[in-house]
């Protein structure tokens, strides 16, 4: 089992994009074309719930298990600043009926998802089921790469590299796709 989850006692940070792409494989030939890690398919389950700030999702990862991840995130379609933490947890079920009873499950997405690394920058090739084919870019931020304004300017030329434009890009989350999908946003 491959562990996803950094373990650390600091709030983790990072710079992202998301963006809408017509279909996976051109994306992955770039990708593989690039000095990167794979590390795995993953099938993840996500359960948000419902939130006065930020976000709160538990996820169920085939490759990482269980975990919550807590996130603060502004809505916009550029890179932009995402301060989280993750916390793993022993009994999903019991969480997700807990969390639901206490604060309502807001909406769930169910994805495929391909991890790859490049630096220190994630690339997921996202199957989101019932919204298409996305890609996402994560710059996390650690000792060794700090510098908030380089790691946007990796971003960007990424997003330059796969050919990733302003209009491609997703100013919310995968759940706010789908309840505006489901006209409940």
């Amino acid at each position: 089992m491959i562990k996803l989850v950094e373990k650390t006692g600091r709030m983790m940070e990072n710079i992202e994009i998301k963006a809408r792409v017509g279909g996976l494989d051109s994306i992955r030939n770039r990708v593989l074309k690039m000095k990167h890690k794979f590390l795995g398919s993953d099938h993840q389950v996500d359960t948000y719930f419902k939130t006065n700030n930020g976000r709160m999702k538990l996820r169920e990862s085939s490759l990482s298990g269980p975990y919550l991840i807590l996130y603060l995130r502004n809505d916009w379609g550029g890179p932009k600043c995402s301060i989280y933490e993750t916390l793993a947890v022993e009994n999903a079920l019991g969480v997700k009926n807990l969390l639901s009873q206490m604060l309502g499950i807001h909406t769930i997405v169910e994805k495929e998802r391909e991890i790859y690394i490049y630096e220190n920058v994630r690339i997921h090739l996202d199957r989101v089921k019932d919204l298409g084919t996305f890609l996402e870019f994560e710059a996390v931020l650690n000792e060794e790469y700090h510098d908030r304004t380089a790691e946007k300017m990796k971003v960007y030329q990424l997003m330059e590299t796969f050919g990733i434009t302003e209009d491609n890009l997703i100013a919310n989350s995968y759940q706010n796709l789908i309840l505006r999908q489901n006209g409940q946003a």
